[in-house]
């Protein structure tokens, strides 16, 4: 079975968090939501409180196909996390998915993990503070990469992740299941 693990830091994206694991878990994967921080307890951008299922100091050591990073206003704290920077360093190194919406890309750039030419989107405001070109569409993916640009793009996010994990029949039943059609 594929697993993820979803970080949240206080104030992170709910839409980008939350869709990513709904996405993930009606497709059969194994999602473990790590807060980083003290509490299980973690608040996002909009005062929804969400409870993890593990704090990320705990369950940082564990192997996982895809590490997920959320965007908003929690993405500082992650850039500021030494452990954060070290567990995106290892994903990266080892060919494991490191996906980052919004303004959590810079969490990559902060980690030196992004290949010389490597393509990315990210929220419009953070592209100043890449390293590079954003590509200015909904959703990348470069190797074993993949980022999102903003809330909006938050379903194809999470299905594109989804439909690494556990290939394109799992993603489009999933995806027909929810009525979208962003796969298409």
């Amino acid at each position: 079975m594929a697993n993820a693990m979803v970080l949240l830091a206080e104030g992170f994206e709910e839409v980008e968090a939350l869709t990513v694991v709904d996405v993930l878990r009606r497709g059969g994967v194994k999602v473990t939501v790590a807060a980083v921080g003290d509490s299980l307890e973690v608040a996002g951008a909009h005062g929804i409180r969400v409870t993890a299922d593990a704090l990320f100091a705990g369950a940082s050591g564990g192997e996982c196909d895809a590490l997920v990073l959320p965007g908003g206003p929690g993405t500082q704290q992650l850039r500021e996390d030494a452990r954060v920077i070290e567990r995106v360093r290892r994903q990266k190194a080892e060919g494991r998915l490191v996906c980052a919406i919004c303004a959590a890309p810079l969490v990559l750039v902060d980690a030196h993990v992004l290949d010389e030419g490597q393509h990315v989107t990210c929220y419009p405001t953070c592209v100043m503070d890449l390293d590079r070109a954003s590509a200015g569409v909904p959703v990348v993916v470069d190797g074993n990469v993949i980022t999102g640009q903003a809330p909006g793009a938050a379903m194809l996010f999470a299905l594109v992740i989804l439909q690494h994990l556990m290939g394109d029949p799992v993603a489009h039943k999933v995806a027909r299941a929810l009525v979208t059609d962003v796969l298409d």
